[in-house]
Formats: C-alpha cells, structure tokens, sequence
C-alpha cells in the first residue's frame, strides 16, 4: 500500500464521518416546519443548511488547516492543491417540504482531480462514499451500476423536467424520457447515487453547481460508470451532469445529438 492509498483512505473516513455528523445535525431541523428564505438565485436555504456548513468547515479546519473549502452558503476560503467542496443540503427544496431525498455532500479535489467523494441521506441513513482505487461503497457494501443494456429497460431519474427546456435541453429529454423504460422524480444527489448503486441506469441534470457534483466522480468510476457532461467528456465543472453506465452511455449521447 503507497503512501497516497493510505492518504485517500484517512480522506475517505474523515470525509464520510464528517458527512454523517452534519447530517445529523440537519435532522434536528427536518419535518419541524424550519423556515426557507430566498437566495438571489431563487433557490432555498434554510438554518439547517447553514448549520450544516459550519459544522463542515469546522472540522476541515482543524484537521486539515492548510485545505482550502468551497461551499454553497459560505464560498471560498483558502487556497491550495487540496480543495474541499460542500453542499450542506443538496435537495433543500425536499427537505424544507418534509421529502427525505436530502442530502449531505463532501468532495475533496487534489491537484484538479476529484479523488474523494461522500454523500449521505440523514432522514434514510444511507451512505455512498468513494475515493480513487478504493472502491465504492453504500452502507459498507461494494456498489456497482447496473447491468442493464438497453434503454428500453431502463429507468431514468431527473429532479425538475421544466429546467430541462428552459436549459435547452428539452428535445433531448423527449428523446430520452420516451426511449426508456420509466421516469423517476424527486433527484437531486439522490438519482446520482441511484445509478452508482445499481438502481437506476441513468440521471441527467440540465443545470448544476461544483458542489453539486463534487463526489461524483470518484463515485460512478469507483462504481463502475460514468459521470460528466452531455457530451461525454468527465468533469464536474460543465454546470450540467450525467450519470449512466459505460454500456448506456453511447447510447444516451446519440439522443443528445437528436
């Protein structure tokens, strides 16, 4: 074992227990009637969310002082080859509405690269988690995507079938949504980790954050698939998002293209 698998396993554990307690911390708020303001983009937060964060950060900070920490409520700090993203609550719109598809996100990036991804669902307690060469695992359990091979057995997560045209993408999502087998809603992170567990065979978002996606790559590879843009290039940083299968994907672009 190198001196890097032992680091990206400390990476792994720090980053999917420090997941865990931040979620925890958001169950305290779920289902109690916790009031959403309005951010400048139209999107939710909520005091959880913003709890969340800080437990996050107070942790990167004393374990790793010298890793900067990329955040959706509180931004940069920082600078560095190490970089810590966090979404407190991906999904604030299904936890302010009591819906416990909500999650935790943390991705550590080194040197341009995502080796390090956590996502935990507090109100389910589950747990997908993953680091470069270590494997994926939900709930401490190897996870792989599915062997499904044909779109027309396919299942098909999205969060909001509307951002799909007002993102140009809503000839695409015809295509594909009448290609496969069945439509599932509410995705979020939630259709992401659906695929790198075997569940669904695809989820597509139209319009995405860094911090939306920041575990994810190491997830699908880890798994097994492929997360990356519409045009099948892998990255994070596209502020659009795909996660199928190798065998699916070729096919999922030629939709695309129309």
């Amino acid at each position: 074992m190198t001196v890097n698998d032992r680091s990206l396993q400390s990476y792994l554990a720090f980053a999917t227990e420090t997941a865990y307690l931040a979620g925890r911390l958001t169950l305290g708020y779920f289902q109690t009637g916790t009031a959403a303001e309005f951010k400048s983009d139209n999107t939710p937060v909520t005091v959880a969310d913003k709890k969340a964060e800080e437990l996050i950060r107070q942790r990167i900070e004393k374990k790793y002082p010298e890793h900067a920490i990329v955040g959706e409520e509180y931004g940069q700090s920082g600078q560095g080859s190490h970089r810590w993203f966090i979404d407190p609550i991906d999904g604030t719109k299904s936890f302010v509405r009591g819906v416990p598809l909500y999650s935790v996100l943390i991705g550590l990036e080194i040197d341009g690269n995502v080796e390090v991804g956590a996502v935990y669902f507090p109100a389910l307690d589950e747990m997908v988690a993953a680091a470069t060469g270590q494997g994926c695992w939900f709930n401490g359990r190897r996870s792989f995507v599915s062997t499904v091979d044909r779109l027309d057995k396919a299942v098909v997560a999205f969060t909001d079938p509307g951002s799909f045209a007002e993102y140009g993408r809503g000839d695409a999502w015809e295509r594909i949504q009448r290609a496969c087998y069945f439509r599932a809603g509410w995705g979020d992170a939630y259709g992401h980790c659906l695929v790198a567990t075997g569940r669904v065979e695809l989820m597509l978002d139209a319009v995405v954050n860094d911090w939306d996606c920041a575990p994810f790559p190491p997830i699908l590879k880890e798994a097994g698939g492929y997360f990356g843009d519409w045009r099948g290039n892998p990255t994070m940083y596209a502020k659009e998002a795909i996660s199928t299968t190798p065998a699916l994907l070729p096919q999922v672009l030629e939709l695309i293209r129309g």
